[in-house]
């Protein structure tokens, strides 16, 4: 078979890479109806974006708030039982019985307990676990069929444990894997199947998974995070504890599935490893933040892969042209970790099948071709109190706290974490694919260090000396020297690209995040590193 050039399609202009294939096939696109919505209807439904023809369906795939409620109600509770864990122990057939009732009313008859294997961390496929089993009660004796859920079957499973993380290392004599239900993340429904967030561990308890050693991290870093607090004026504890967020820029390319087919080395290894470079690279490409036109498929196909997230309730918010050729981003709203890295992987999963359906191959791959940008997943981190607290943000933290020495004792910490752990933070983003990318093109390097900005330096190295006042970050007027636009306030430091681990106000931004990643080991190695600087603090 001859190869086309390793680099063929990135030497087209972006119009014609998506244009209809040279066969005269033209790919089928959807949601291509203008909508009939005025601009005055759109007015009057501001108040209430469910009443928006687009956005009716938002959030009726996920069991968690209003939807859960209603049919909550109908068993004696609210959906409030749902935010203690204890109804695992106390309320699981009630919380089964209005599960049941709302996966059917949806047409849903399959269950999975939906976890995330251990070692899935570094490459893409993989990335989940699942075991499907219909919630049917088969009768032998009339041949009938009845619904069966129970609370049971809702919140424990059993499965063969002996092949993770692979099949050799393992003794095959305890080869138990056991499944628990994740409280922390909502159960969710897509294609007739009800996935239930869960963790799976060995017959002794040892994790078999990414996300055990997530949630252990999540209640250290609480647990000692309080702990500071509390010598520092505030009682986290007695508010629920703290929290970590984090929001995943997800940066992907989407090519011609025709023209993927063409290269087995893409198909196999993820990226083109032969071939030569094109004419032209990313120089004066015009893509970055371009219109998304609808002469491409490529518009159509992040359209959809938004709906369908909304349908499960992942607010998706963000989507635009990234810089290199067929490069694009999505990006949703900050939550809690566990449920960020959840829909993440259903992210992934949904914009890999959405793009097939449009004649697109999406390579969520960090460095598919040479000489171009590469993809990554930023990882934007921060904790907060239960109560929605910022620690990284030293006007709210320091008057909850009612101390100016609560800010840079925090952010000290943090520093002390990253210089001690700058190993392990490696070691969590390192993978196939993203050590291509590292320290090329835009990415960030390979060598883990923060930036701070002058600002904050500055007042934490007076800190160290003794000196103990109030930070107020500095912002500038940006006068432009037009009549017709006012000046714009903007931060004293300007945006940097070059640190791994920048701060960003109120955040750290974990730049070198691989785009095919599950991030759990990440947020693990953050998360526990804190922990034992805020124990020693």
């Amino acid at each position: 078979m001859k190869l086309a050039a390793a680099l063929f399609l990135l030497s087209l202009g972006s119009a014609s890479a998506f244009a209809p294939n040279a066969r005269g096939a033209v790919v089928k696109r959807q949601f291509t109806d203008k909508s009939t919505t005025s601009f005055a209807a759109v007015a009057s439904f501001a108040k209430d974006p469910l009443t928006v023809p687009q956005f009716q369906d938002y959030g009726k795939n996920v069991f968690t708030g209003k939807v859960a409620d209603g049919y909550l109600q109908k068993h004696g509770v609210s959906s409030d039982v749902l935010k203690d864990p204890k109804w695992v122990e106390e309320q699981a057939d009630v919380v089964a019985a209005a599960v049941l009732e709302w996966a059917t009313d949806n047409g849903a008859d399959t269950f999975c307990h939906w976890f995330q294997p251990m070692a899935s961390s570094g490459f893409r496929h993989g990335q989940t676990g699942q075991v499907y089993n219909m919630m049917l009660k088969f009768d032998n004796d009339t041949n009938e069929l009845k619904f069966d859920f129970d609370g049971d079957a809702l919140t424990k499973g059993e499965t063969d444990g002996s092949s993770y993380p692979n099949g050799g290392l393992r003794d095959t004599h305890t080869a138990g894997g056991y499944l628990a239900v994740d409280t922390s993340s909502p159960i969710f429904l897509r294609d007739g199947v009800i996935y239930i967030p869960s963790v799976f561990v060995s017959y002794h308890g040892m994790s078999l998974d990414e996300k055990t050693p997530l949630l252990r991290a999540n209640d250290a870093m609480s647990e000692h995070g309080s702990r500071l607090l509390k010598h520092l004026g505030y009682d986290a504890e007695a508010t629920g504890g703290l929290k970590a967020n984090i929001g995943l820029e997800q940066e992907i390319f989407l090519i011609p599935r025709d023209e993927y087919y063409r290269r087995p080395d893409l198909q196999f290894t993820g990226r083109t490893i032969m071939g030569k470079l094109p004419a032209r690279d990313q120089e004066m490409c015009d893509h970055y933040m371009a219109p998304l036109t609808s002469h491409t498929p490529a518009l159509e196909c992040m359209k959809e892969i938004q709906h369908e997230c909304f349908k499960m309730g992942i607010p998706l918010k963000t989507r635009h042209r990234e810089v290199a050729p067929g490069q694009f981003e999505f990006a949703p709203l900050y939550g809690i970790n566990t449920v960020q890295i959840d829909q993440n992987l259903v992210v992934m999963q949904v914009i890999e099948e959405v793009a097939a359906k449009h004649g697109l191959a999406a390579l969520l791959q960090e460095k598919p071709f040479a000489g171009v940008n590469g993809s990554g997943k930023h990882n934007n981190w921060s904790l907060s109190t239960s109560s929605n607290v910022p620690l990284f943000l030293a006007g709210p933290i320091n008057k909850a706290t009612g101390n100016d020495m609560a800010f840079p004792v925090i952010m000290a910490a943090v520093v002390a974490a990253i210089d001690e752990h700058g190993d392990l933070m490696r070691m969590a983003i390192a993978s196939p694919g993203n050590d291509f990318r590292l320290g090329a093109m835009e990415a960030p390097p390979a060598i883990i260090s923060t930036y701070l900005g002058e600002d904050l330096t500055s007042y934490l190295e007076k800190f160290m000396e003794g000196e103990v006042e109030g930070y107020c970050p500095k912002k500038i007027d940006l006068d432009l020297g037009v009549k017709n636009i006012c000046p714009i306030k903007a931060p004293a430091e300007d945006r940097n690209r070059t640190s791994p681990f920048p701060y960003g106000g109120a955040r750290f931004e974990f730049r070198a995040v691989g785009s095919a990643q599950n991030v759990s080991m990440v947020n693990t190695v953050l998360n526990t590193m804190c922990a034992e600087k805020f124990k020693e603090f």
